[in-house]
């Protein structure tokens, strides 16, 4: 379509269709807008109704051109076009990643230890600029050097679907094997002497049910399945051990897991089962010597880490209790030493623990009172020195060497931004803003110094927001930010209840039965915000992706009033059908969060009230921008296209709405390191755009 011509938005036209469950009955006049096919989407009129929707898009942001532009170009200037890491040991080379002027994707490197760093001796192990040539969408997957240094196992996504297919490279010769793996969604995993690779396939579900041996240089029909997870619910994966000498195949869903081990000299052995699965026990593990280690929440919510002897590995022994106040996210088990990380107050801490010496704790301080913090790349089993990276809002991204036996932080690399930064312009806070139930909710807030200066009353402010699945959104460091923030918009994150920056509990208090706490949260995060004087409501721009999108979906249904734009990233806003839906990718293992529709009315009718797109109704809604993926198998791209559909047929008033799919691009937009700032740049004219900014 022309954009000239586009004076209209699309209107999806209406199918009837219903479906009963516990007796009630639903009606969703555009479940027409999945297409039977799907993973392939073939259908021309639903094809159509994308292209016009796609269409309204450019023609509404069209007088937007120069703005997305001006913010891309300030954007872009952010980032050091020719940049490299810190080059980090692995066995006898040390390897590092590089891009260079205007390149999209990285170049690995290596170079022997020892050798000058003068680029003689460097040598170019993956060309992701070469592979993504051409291709409107690159993803590269696991990458998995073999021990001996030889070979390279990696793999690539080039249409979004998340199906990756995997390869082999002869790093003598630098040609590429005769194996060929499509369809893996899994990390690479060698095994029996570089002469196997253990790896994942996504089923016809996009679920990985299994783990699988694959032997170089034979045919696919004979890989072998180690293992296969009969509980459609449940996902597989597989690592390595930190002294690598046992395979590790865990399998998992939202609240329940269970792990195997095998020698990784000796694949087709018959596994060890640590622990038989609990309903609500989650627990990993990896080895030192004939001693397991055990991360599990049996006794505390919170986590413990426990001991176990490999003849007995369902014989706990607590190491480190669990606690109310700390929240332990994981370990990693060093030679000579264990790293412990976790959060206490939501503040990441990281600490270095002794063997022979369990009293002996030595903490590692950061210079920030708010921040986030955690283990970089840290691939040997004899460390001296680990890698940790570093950030705050005001910090740029900075990785550290820390001299364990010193105790001491060496800065190695701080985040580079060419355009200029002085931090000292901006000042960071973490507040607690009480939600409606009496509930200090965290929040980090970053400004300007200098925005009360304007004199003008409350500012705009942005506010972001995730809460599910127990992810934590850290307060980090983010160059796009400042985009807003530079034009006098305070950039605020509610830690709300759903993630896990509090804790577990903070996790389960916004999940299930409790799962409106998050969309309250979010809600009374923002009007204590205006109460406070940070802004006013119509002033506060508000977005979320995935899970963060049916944030957004839920609040726009409650609180219209208070939100002056909103973006929606992929959002998951038809939850109900989705939920009632076990042949989608996702359903099964997703109960655990949501709840069972199918099986459960009480859950039914929980997820009925709160799904944004059964919630939409007749009334007034803000500004709204909303994206997709054609080929997302996370979000379906129905699921946003349905729900613009009824707030086209139902909202009340004459704000924009605008719906864009990227029909060369799944979950997570578009690929490129640049070419990801388009959207960014779109979505921050949007904001300012409808803040009359």
């Amino acid at each position: 379509m022309d954009h000239a011509t586009v004076n209209a938005p699309p209107v999806a036209r209406k199918q009837p269709f219903t479906a009963t469950h516990h007796g009630i009955t639903l009606s969703d006049d555009y479940a027409w807008l999945r297409d039977p096919d799907y993973p392939e989407v073939k259908d021309k009129e639903i094809l159509a109704h994308l292209e016009a929707e796609n269409a309204w898009f450019a023609a509404q942001m069209a007088g937007q051109q120069s703005r997305i532009d001006a913010l891309f170009k300030e954007m872009r200037a952010r980032i050091k076009e020719a940049d490299s890491s810190v080059p980090q040991k692995d066995g006898d080379w040390l390897y590092w990643v590089e891009y260079e002027d205007g390149a999209e994707y990285k170049k690995w490197w290596r170079r022997p230890v020892g050798a000058k760093d003068d680029g003689s001796a460097d040598e170019l192990i993956l060309d992701e600029v070469a592979l993504a040539e051409g291709k409107e969408y690159f993803r590269l997957g696991a990458l998995s050097v073999s021990s001996d240094g030889c070979k390279l196992a990696y793999s690539v996504d080039d249409n979004g679907s998340e199906r990756f297919t995997a390869r082999i490279k002869d790093l003598t010769t630098g040609d590429l094997l005769g194996d060929e793996i499509p369809g893996t969604l899994s990390s690479l995993i060698w095994v029996a002497g570089d002469t196997g690779i253990v790896y994942s396939l996504a089923n016809e579900q996009w679920r990985t049910d299994n783990a699988r041996l694959h032997w170089l240089g034979r045919p696919l029909a004979d890989d072998v399945e180690l293992y296969h997870e009969g509980d459609e619910g449940f996902r597989v994966g597989a690592g390595l051990s930190a002294n690598e000498q046992w395979l590790i195949v865990a399998t998992s869903d939202h609240e329940t897991g269970e792990v195997r081990l095998i020698p990784a000299a000796d694949p087709l052995a018959e596994p060890i089962l640590v622990a038989p699965r609990r309903k609500g026990v989650e627990y990993d593990v990896d080895l030192r010597d004939d001693t397991l280690f055990i991360l599990t929440n049996d006794t505390h919510e919170n986590f413990r880490l426990a001991t176990a002897p490999l003849s007995s590995p369902g014989e706990w022994t607590t190491l480190i209790e669990g606690s109310d106040a700390f929240y332990l996210t994981g370990f990693d088990l060093f030679r000579d030493f264990y790293v412990v990380e976790g959060r206490e107050g939501g503040l990441d801490t990281i600490a270095v623990r002794y063997y022979d010496d369990p009293d002996r704790i030595e903490p590692v301080a950061f210079p920030e009172a708010s921040y986030s913090a955690g283990l970089g790349d840290n691939p040997e089993w004899a460390m001296d020195v680990l890698r940790i990276g570093y950030q705050s809002m005001v910090s740029p991204s900075t990785l550290y060497d820390y001299h364990v036996a010193e105790r001491r932080l060496e800065v190695r690399k701080v985040q580079e931004i060419p355009s200029g930064y002085d931090a000292d312009l901006y000042t960071t806070e973490r507040l607690d803003i009480t939600a409606r139930d009496g509930t200090l909710i965290p929040v980090s807030i970053l400004y300007r110094k200098d925005r009360a200066e304007t004199g003008d009353g409350p500012g705009p402010l942005h506010l972001y927001g995730y809460g599910a699945y127990g992810i934590a959104i850290p307060p980090g460091f983010s160059t796009t930010r400042f985009s807003l923030v530079d034009r006098g918009f305070a950039y605020a994150i509610a830690h709300i209840r759903g993630g896990d920056d509090l804790g577990r509990a903070w996790y389960k208090a916004g999940k299930l039965e409790r799962r409106a706490n998050t969309f309250t949260d979010f809600v009374d995060v923002a009007k204590g915000l205006v109460e406070r004087g940070y802004t006013a409501a119509g002033q506060i721009s508000i977005s979320g992706g995935s899970a963060g999108g049916e944030l957004m979906g839920a609040v726009v249904n409650s609180d219209p009033d208070l939100w002056g734009a909103v973006v929606a990233h992929v959002p998951f806003v038809d939850v109900l059908n989705t939920m009632l839906d076990a042949s989608l990718p996702l359903t099964p293992g997703e109960w655990p969060e949501w709840g069972n529709p199918i099986e459960d009315r009480a859950a039914f009718e929980l997820i009925a009230g709160y799904s944004p797109y059964d919630n939409v109704r007749a009334q007034d809604y803000p500004p709204m921008m909303v994206t997709a993926g054609l080929n997302d198998p996370r979000v379906t791209y129905w699921e946003p296209a349905k729900w613009v559909a009824r707030l086209r047929e139902l909202k009340t008033d004459d704000n924009v709405l605008i719906f864009k799919t990227n029909m060369g691009a799944g979950h997570g937009g578009k690929s490129g390191r640049f070419e990801s700032l388009h959207e960014t740049a779109e979505e921050f004219a949007f904001i300012l755009w409808q803040l009359g900014q």
